[in-house]
């Protein structure tokens, strides 16, 4: 008996086991010894349900989302980091700076607690970045969804980012004729790394995820009096689905120049075999940017300061509508075509 018990309790140290989410002793075990000692300094609350706040500003933005990635770790990143940029991204373009969070973990049965501690390490980094803290967190342990995949157990993560507004007003309906379009970075690396890892496809490459907190780059920006119109993060559906949506909620059309938009060879690559553009692939640290023609220059300039910036770069301008609310793709060669929403299942788990 006592040897089973010893088996017992050291597997319970390597893997999640269903009472690690039973409210018991084990329950304690693994926040005690993963989740608090993980992320330190970054808890507001202690042995309470809930978190407590306080803000100056007049205004919050909230944004949550749900990942599923799979891989959960991929070059660039792993879910843990994922879901703290992720959040903090839809924050920071909604003119907020990411604050608090609130985290929520569905873990599979067997789920490895090495993997766990390592998930925990990438969001107290990312927490330490941003200069932010989680308010309330939760924990639970469900058995296995799938029987068939006997290789390794999933997990789940939901985050809340609470966000206090420093540039009010920036929206989707804003863009004018005569914005100038800014691209923070190149495109479609995400995407791509995460085909290639969800495929083990066997090629030499050195793709690495953009996955990034954009707060880092835009705070300067958001504080600055420069005129800017609105800012998206182009994750899902890529640049072409966030700057359809800009076209269809300012009733506009968006030229863009393709020849500027920066594209890595290995993702264009990917892309041959995928048959897809790069324009809809997915990004997790490239941000679109419409400001003012005035501002433009110095819009860019300001970005081009940062080390995270160095990429930024003019790719298009807001024109007037003709027969429909578009987005206008202009060649080398100065011939245009529709840059149209993404249609059907692009890439699956991409966050």
């Amino acid at each position: 008996m006592v040897n089973i018990v010893t088996h017992r309790d050291a597997l319970a140290r390597k893997m999640v086991t269903l009472p690690h989410g039973s409210g018991g002793a084990s329950s304690r075990e693994l926040t005690e010894l993963v989740f608090k000692a993980g992320f330190k300094d970054r808890l507001l609350f202690d042995e309470e349900d809930g978190g407590r706040f306080a803000s100056r500003q007049e205004g919050m933005a909230v944004s949550t989302d749900s990942y599923i990635i799979e891989p959960i770790f991929f070059e660039g990143g792993d879910i843990g980091k994922l879901s703290i940029c992720g959040s903090a991204n839809d924050c920071t373009v909604s003119g907020a700076a990411p604050k608090y969070f609130t985290l929520g973990f569905i873990i599979e049965e067997g789920f490895l607690i090495q993997d766990l501690k390592t998930i925990v390490d990438s969001i107290y980094t990312e927490l330490k970045k941003l200069d932010a803290y989680i308010l309330s967190a939760d924990t639970k342990v469900v058995p296995r969804f799938s029987k068939l995949d006997k290789q390794r157990s999933q997990i789940f993560i939901n985050s809340t980012c609470m966000g206090e507004i420093i540039r009010p007003n920036l929206s989707a309906k804003n863009l004018e004729v005569g914005n100038k379009i800014i691209l923070t970075s190149d495109i479609g690396r995400h995407g791509a790394t995460i085909f290639v890892a969800q495929n083990d496809l066997q090629i030499d490459s050195t793709l690495k995820s953009d996955c990034f907190s954009l707060w880092l780059l835009l705070e300067d920006l958001l504080k600055s009096d420069l005129q800017i119109h609105a800012l998206r993060d182009a994750t899902r559906g890529g640049i072409a689905s966030a700057l359809n949506e800009w076209a269809t909620s300012s009733k506009v059309s968006i030229e863009l120049n393709e020849a500027s938009i920066k594209i890595e060879s290995e993702v264009l690559g990917i892309c041959e075999i995928l048959g897809l553009e790069p324009f809809v692939l997915a990004n997790e640290g490239a941000c679109l940017i419409s400001v003012s023609a005035k501002d433009a220059t110095k819009t860019l300039e300001l970005l081009n300061s940062s080390p995270y910036g160095k990429k930024a770069h003019m790719v298009g301008e807001v024109v007037p509508s003709k027969s429909r609310d578009a987005v206008i793709l202009q060649n080398s060669f100065g011939s245009k075509r529709y840059l149209e929403y993404p249609q059907g299942e692009i890439l699956p788990r991409i966050c």
